[in-house]
């Protein structure tokens, strides 16, 4: 049966789904930017909120100014309505920074200052003269802007736009209606920054803050002040050292990643699947060991890939020579009742017997001598065939097999020792066809006595089976397993007995070895236990 092929379409290579996982990787710094907004947003909230600090304290120190000229007809501005004002018994009334960036909250640059309709009153200009050093002082450490409006939105304080109306802005007109509001706008720099400019200061927008001044529940005025919000990229640039050093780290770790990767994974998968074509080749640089195995699961799959190698090619080999030495088995006694037929059909078509009866018989003899050699051939054939298949049957024991064979062989004398009761990975079929090949072999190498002892080797039952029949020879000692060899071939023998127990024992994890002998013939035969459910207990 043919194994099914992959169906042909792109796949990525191992080493392209490593370079992407790394990639990905390396990118995902770099993706955590585009987070940063959010931590933008609460930064943006963290500069209103000390802008709402800083305003209130103005606000308070430009309130008791005002009201310290109340009997002097200071004139306040717009009444704030009644749901608008604070609860008198709210001991706290804080101002919550809201602003957002990821919402609707940023708006374009502030608008210009227009001129005033009509000048600001000389008391609030007074009192923006003395609140000009504050307000300086407090510059000079907040980084922020001030302005301070009179009830009108006239700048009274500050360092700019003095004299002219800001009333016309949205939070500034809000203020001057009594509520406080704050506004997030485009911040567009008086000339152009330099290359580093906005990851050094950050400048993208700016928090605007109006904070009412409130006496006598009229607005008195209006602390108006504005910052340039930090962000990670200001935090960046303070820490480009670290900043730099870090994604140096980064770099070296993914490659680092990568190398190892590379020769632990990728390198060793490389190897095998360049081992694998050369064995499909036919090429004996296919079997030569890998140079990096990388990791140990790598080693195992190499080590029984490269058994799994090996033992197909020697099943090649074994295919190559057993059709061989069975084409050569064949031949001969085909040959033989070949050449009897002939002789015969040219006796009966002349018309002279040139074959005497007695020659007539004894070509029909060679004829079925030979026809019961196939005979016997083909059995031993199917033999081998079913000794290279593992039994799924009911595990077997040699105490079964030892009552068939005294059946069998009833002139033979057969002991047993040791635990023969034992259950086996082989079937009670597959242990009868083993012993029986030994002890047929043995009868017909002249043996009487056969003595079969067994010995628990843990996992192992260990058999050993011995004979007093003829001696092997050392010249045949090494041969005696080999397929189709025989000292008996004139009396029949195939020489395949041996090679089906051998068959047998080795796909079925067994062994069988030749051992050595004063006298007759010793096996050792290592049958693997069954650990199953079934098994018997000892």
């Amino acid at each position: 049966m043919m194994a099914p092929k992959p169906k042909k379409k792109w796949r990525p290579s191992l080493g392209q789904i490593v370079f992407g996982v790394l990639a990905l990787v390396a990118t995902l710094p770099l993706v955590g930017l585009f987070f940063f907004r959010i931590y933008d947003n609460q930064l943006i909230r963290q500069t209103q909120a000390e802008l709402i600090a800083q305003s209130r304290v103005l606000a308070a120190v430009y309130a008791e100014e005002v009201t310290a000229r109340l009997a002097s007809g200071i004139p306040l501005g717009a009444e704030i309505p009644l749901e608008a004002r604070p609860d008198a018994s709210d001991e706290v009334t804080p101002i919550r920074p809201l602003l957002d960036l990821l919402a609707n909250d940023l708006f374009v640059r502030r608008p210009d200052a227009r001129e005033a309709l009509q000048p600001a009153d000389p008391a609030y200009v007074a009192i923006g003269a003395r609140l000009a050093p504050i307000i300086r002082e407090t510059q000079k450490v907040t980084l922020a802007g001030f302005r301070v409006l009179d009830p009108q939105g006239v700048v009274i304080a500050g360092r700019d736009e003095m004299g002219k109306s800001l009333a016309h802005i949205d939070e500034v007109a809000a203020a001057l209606k009594g509520k406080y509001s704050a506004a997030l706008r485009i911040r567009i720099p008086d000339k152009a920054p330099p290359p580093i400019y906005s990851f050094s200061r950050g400048v993208g927008v700016h928090v605007f803050s109006a904070m009412p001044v409130i006496v006598d529940d009229h607005v008195a005025g209006v602390i108006y002040t504005s910052r340039t919000p930090r962000n990670i990229f200001e935090h960046l640039y303070v820490e480009r050292g670290k900043f730099i050093a870090a994604g140096s780290a980064i770099i070296l770790t993914t490659l680092l990643v990568g190398l190892i990767v590379a020769r632990t994974i990728t390198r060793p998968m490389r190897e095998l699947v360049d081992r694998a074509g050369r064995i499909g080749r036919n090429d004996p640089a296919g079997f030569r060991p890998l140079a990096h195995y990388g990791t140990r699961d790598f080693a195992e799959l190499a080590e029984h890939f490269f058994a799994m190698a090996e033992q197909l090619a020697q099943r090649s080999n074994y295919i190559r020579s057993f059709s061989a030495h069975l084409t050569h088995e064949l031949k001969s006694p085909l040959t033989s009742i070949k050449g009897a037929a002939e002789l015969l059909l040219d006796s009966l078509a002349s018309r002279s017997e040139t074959l005497t009866r007695a020659e007539q018989e004894k070509f029909l003899t060679n004829i079925l001598g030979d026809a019961d050699r196939l005979v016997a051939l083909a059995q031993r054939l199917r033999e081998l065939a079913r000794a290279e298949t593992v039994s799924t049957v009911e595990p077997g024991t040699v105490a079964d097999a030892v009552e068939t064979l005294r059946r069998r062989f009833p002139s033979t004398v057969i002991e047993t020792s040791g635990p023969l009761e034992r259950k086996t990975t082989l079937s009670n079929e597959t242990v009868l066809i083993v012993l029986t090949h030994l002890v047929d072999n043995a009868i017909r190498h002249g043996a009487r006595y056969i003595r079969l002892d067994a010995e628990d080797g843990g996992d192992i039952l260990v058999v050993r089976a011995s004979n007093d029949g003829a001696p092997i020879s050392p010249a045949n000692r090494d041969r005696i397993f080999d397929a189709f060899f025989t000292t008996r071939r004139e009396s029949g023998g195939t020489g395949m007995g041996l090679a089906i127990v051998r068959a047998i024992m080795a796909g079925h994890g067994g062994e069988i070895a030749l051992l050595p002998a004063d006298a007759g013939v010793s096996f050792e035969l290592r049958m693997p236990i069954d650990r199953g459910p079934r098994r018997a207990s000892t």
